[in-house]
């Protein structure tokens, strides 16, 4: 595996105090099914509004603690959070940041990612495209490359939100998680399957690069085309997160989008939670039936990111 538990151990001991714990919240009783037991792991309320801040500051922490960082500091590509997270990151080292975003990523986006002081740049309509401007710009600048998802300290960074999961809801049967680009899933996978526990990786019908991966027995591009495209719109899925994919008590599902908005529109409704499309993609498998847990299964939902304009949830209200 590129990742194991022990780095997973390791990115833990290595941002703490420096994160927020997740916070874990019961679903009400009957929302997953009569007899299931379900928590919301509220990742949203992390820094910069993602779990992206866990695999960040590991990424920088690691580079400066071995004298890593070039003057130029570091620059990725993202759709927005992860660029928000390398931001933040460098910020609390004081590292220069540049991010490349697709100019389709969301204004509020945009917005704090200048707010954290990033060198902002806007390039093509999708995640490739800005990933290819900073590739370019890390070779003629000498800036260090992070990557959006697919770097064994982003993947480990976040996989230590699972650990906080499990230390929390001993006895946990299933963890259902939104999948990208496939960091936060080989993360939690590689945490989750340690313990015993199952997991259950969502993604959008219309951006699924896992699942074709799985379907295909190796990573393979595929077209990008969902609500839920600004946070989960990878074209491939990493290596790692096929390796992870492919283990025992691992599931991959699809939801449409019509479901995704459904759930995010539940959470709001229910909650007061405004989150993005991709962060009600976990929800969304289990109140579209995509994923039906068994009677007295414990379900813990990753909500996974809150950097979404929330007047359309509010002018619906």
């Amino acid at each position: 595996m590129t990742i194991t538990h022990a780095d997973v151990r390791a990115a833990a001991a290595r941002i703490s105090g420096h994160t927020r714990p997740v916070t874990l919240t019961p679903v009400d009783p009957g929302a997953f099914g009569a007899a299931v037991q379900g928590w919301l792991a509220l990742e949203s309320m992390q820094h910069t509004g993602s779990f992206k801040a866990r695999g960040a500051f590991n990424f920088v922490r690691s580079h400066v603690e071995r004298d890593a960082m070039p003057e130029a500091g570091v620059v990725i590509a993202s759709g927005g959070n992860a660029g928000l997270a390398c931001a933040w990151a460098a910020a609390r080292h004081g590292v220069p940041a540049a991010v490349f975003i697709p100019e389709t990523a969301p204004a509020v986006k945009v917005a704090k990612l200048r707010d954290l002081g990033a060198d902002v740049r806007q390039v093509g309509s999708e995640y490739a495209e800005a990933l290819e401007a900073s590739q370019k710009y890390a070779a003629e600048s000498g800036a260090l490359e992070s990557h959006a998802y697919d770097h064994p300290l982003i993947a480990a960074g976040a996989g230590t939100l699972m650990e906080e999961i499990v230390a929390a809801l001993p006895g946990l049967d299933t963890v259902v998680v939104a999948v990208g680009g496939g960091g936060l899933f080989a993360g939690v996978a590689a945490s989750a399957l340690e313990h015993g526990v199952r997991v259950v990786a969502v993604e959008p019908e219309g951006s699924c690069a896992l699942h074709a991966a799985v379907a295909a027995g190796e990573v393979v591009d595929v077209p990008v085309r969902s609500v839920a495209a600004d946070s989960l719109g990878a074209r491939r899925a990493s290596r790692t997160a096929l390796e992870w994919a492919l283990q025992d008590g691992v599931r991959s599902v699809l939801v449409p989008d019509e479901a995704i908005v459904a759930a995010r529109r539940t959470l709001w409704d229910h909650r007061r939670l405004a989150v993005e499309h991709g962060s009600a993609t976990a929800l969304a498998a289990l109140t579209s039936g995509a994923h039906r847990p068994a009677p007295g299964e414990r379900v813990a939902v990753i909500v996974c990111g809150a950097n979404t304009d929330p007047s359309d949830l509010v002018r619906a209200s």
